[in-house]
C-alpha cells in the first residue's frame, strides 16, 4: 500500500513539473506574439489612464477641432463615447453625430443632450455616407471620426493639436490603442512602433478611433469612398498614401476601442475580406498569398513586439 502511494505521489508531481513547463512555455511564446489585431489580451481590469494625460497644455493658437460620430443602435455605448469628447474640453471643438435612424433609444439620449453638440438623425447608405454627411455639418482645421461605441482618452485633443502645431508639414497622425470590453473594462493595448509605409500597403494596423487629419487631406482625397463598408479608414490611408502625405504615429495611447458582440469588425468577415483583397490589388498590382503578406508584414511586426516588451518592462513611457 504505502509503495502505491508513494508511486502516485511521484506520478503526481512528474505530472505537475509538467503543467509547470508547459505553462511556462506558453507564457514565454505569449510574450513573443503580436498584440496587433488581437482584441482581449488579458482579462479584464480596470482602465487605468496616467494623470499626466489630463494635464496636456494647449498651444498657444488653438487649432478647431471637426469630429464625427457615426451612430446606429449603440445607445448602451454613446454615452461614454460623447462623454469621452466633450470631456476634453477643448475650447475650439466642433462635434457632431450623425445617427442613422437608430430605433433602441439613441434619439432619446441625443435629444436629451441638445447644446452640447449638433446632431441629426437620418437613414443613410452606410458608416462612410453617413461620416461624409457630418463632415457637411461641422468643419474645422483638424478633422476625426470616432464611432459611437469607442471612446476618446483625456488629453488626446490638446496633445494631438500640439503635435500639428510643432510640424506644419504634417498631415496625418495617430497613436496607440486600449481594447476596452461592454463594461469600460481594459482587456488589451496595443502598441505600435514608427509609421512603416511599407507595411500599411500590406495591411492596415492603424487604430482608426486614434487617427486625425488636416483639413487639406480631407478637401484633397474628397472624403470617404462610401463604395466601401468594411475597410473605409484602410482606403483613405492608402489614398493618402499615395498622394505623398505626411504620416506620424504619436507615442501615446489616444483612444479606446470597444470590443462587444455587435461590432462591425466580428459581423463583416467576408465583406472584410474581399474589401481587403481589392484594396490589396490597387495599391500592390497584384493579390498577394497569405504567407507572402505574413512575410512582407514580419519586421514591422518584430519592431511590434520589441516595443510591447519595453513598454512593458517600463524602459519607455507612453
Amino acid at each position: 500500500m504505502e509503495a502505491r502511494v508513494a508511486a502516485l505521489e511521484e506520478s503526481n508531481w512528474a505530472l505537475r513539473e509538467t503543467l509547470l513547463k508547459i505553462s511556462l512555455k506558453e507564457r514565454f511564446y505569449e510574450k513573443l506574439r503580436p498584440k496587433i489585431n488581437r482584441l482581449q489580451h488579458y482579462h479584464p481590469r480596470k482602465l487605468n489612464v496616467p494623470d499626466s494625460y489630463r494635464d496636456v497644455a494647449l498651444p498657444s493658437e488653438l487649432p478647431t477641432f471637426a469630429i464625427v460620430t457615426p451612430s446606429y443602435n449603440q445607445a448602451s455605448f454613446i454615452g461614454a463615447t460623447m462623454d469621452s469628447v466633450l470631456g476634453q474640453e477643448y475650447p475650439a471643438l466642433k462635434f457632431h453625430i450623425q445617427d442613422a435612424k437608430s430605433s433602441d433609444g439613441t434619439v432619446g439620449i441625443l435629444q436629451s443632450c441638445n447644446g452640447k453638440f449638433s446632431w441629426n438623425s437620418a437613414p443613410d447608405r452606410g458608416q462612410a455616407h453617413g461620416i461624409n454627411l457630418g463632415f457637411h455639418s461641422v468643419q474645422g482645421e483638424i478633422m476625426g471620426y470616432l464611432n459611437s461605441d469607442d471612446m476618446l482618452l483625456p488629453g488626446t485633443l490638446a496633445y494631438v493639436a500640439r503635435a500639428f502645431a510643432a510640424d506644419p508639414a504634417l498631415d496625418i497622425v495617430y497613436g496607440h490603442r486600449i481594447c476596452i470590453d461592454e463594461d469600460g473594462m481594459e482587456i488589451g493595448r496595443w502598441l505600435l512602433p514608427k509609421h512603416d509605409r511599407e507595411a500599411i500597403k500590406w495591411f492596415d494596423y492603424i487604430p482608426q478611433e486614434t487617427m486625425f487629419w488636416r483639413r487639406r487631406v480631407w478637401d484633397r482625397l474628397g472624403g470617404l469612398d462610401e463604395s466601401y463598408r468594411f475597410a473605409v479608414d484602410w482606403d483613405f490611408i492608402l489614398r493618402a498614401h499615395a498622394k505623398g502625405m505626411k504620416f506620424l504615429r504619436l507615442p501615446r495611447f489616444l483612444g479606446c476601442f470597444r470590443v462587444h458582440q455587435e461590432q462591425k469588425t466580428g459581423q463583416m468577415l467576408q465583406v472584410a475580406r474581399e474589401e481587403m483583397a481589392r484594396l490589396r490589388l490597387a495599391h500592390l498590382g497584384y493579390l498577394p498569398k497569405q504567407q507572402q503578406i505574413e512575410q512582407a508584414i514580419a519586421g514591422y511586426l518584430r519592431r511590434h513586439v520589441i516595443y510591447h516588451r519595453l513598454y512593458k518592462l517600463k524602459l519607455i513611457n507612453c
